[in-house]
């Protein structure tokens, strides 16, 4: 983590945001669908301090990758339970990635009309910005339990081999946790590698002036 003020200075309004707007998508897509568990439980807000999990934030800032506080979902209330639940959970990588195209679409119109000065510190937001919601949304998208493209999986398997997922899905925490804690220390980019060309592309798609 680069220990200049000025970059902690950017990047913490940055995380603040991206991780407030992924993890209140899942709120208010659970309660439009029939859960009100998230609003009983506080978390139908954009209260920053209500969406933050400790060791998510912290990762962002050892990795620029991480994660909120999961929403709480019950998913008796929905009446398409898998469904419903593959909708949640979409929502919140979903609004990252519509954060990343309106910061990519501002810094480009920015640009070419002279807007913004490249040396500023709202250029240097908007582009941060656009790099850790893609990082957010596309880490999360990843297979493994808790992370929600574990349930947009479930949600699209045959219903047969759905005790089977979740039964391998009990092991996805240890396995997200030892990704996270070797990578590090065999210096292996293993999510960068994975989640890094789906970043890069849709950077490029959203802007060409990064």
């Amino acid at each position: 983590m680069s220990a200049d003020p000025y970059f902690l200075l950017v990047l913490i309004p940055v995380i603040l945001t991206a991780i407030t707007v992924h993890e209140f998508s899942h709120a208010l897509a659970a309660d439009k669908l029939g859960d009100p568990t998230a609003r009983y439980e506080g978390r139908l807000t954009l209260n920053p301090v209500a969406h933050l999990d400790p060791v998510g934030t912290i990762c962002f800032f050892v990795a620029h990758f991480g994660w909120g506080k999961p929403v709480p979902v019950n998913s008796r209330y929905f009446r398409h339970p898998l469904r419903d639940d593959m909708i949640v959970s979409a929502c919140g990588p979903l609004s990252n990635l519509l954060m990343a195209m309106v910061l990519g679409i501002i810094l480009q119109a920015s640009a070419e009309n002279s807007l913004i000065p490249v040396r500023s510190y709202l250029f240097d937001f908007l582009r941060m910005g656009l790099i850790i919601n893609l990082s957010l949304c596309f880490f999360n998208l990843l297979p493994l339990y808790p992370l929600d493209g574990s349930h947009i999986l479930r949600g699209l398997l045959p219903r047969n081999l759905i005790p089977e997922f979740d039964h391998i899905s009990s092991y996805s925490p240890f396995i997200l946790l030892g990704l996270i804690a070797l990578g590090p220390i065999f210096q292996v980019p293993v999510f960068s590698s994975v989640i890094g060309p789906p970043v890069y592309f849709f950077m490029r798609l959203f802007t060409s002036i990064l």
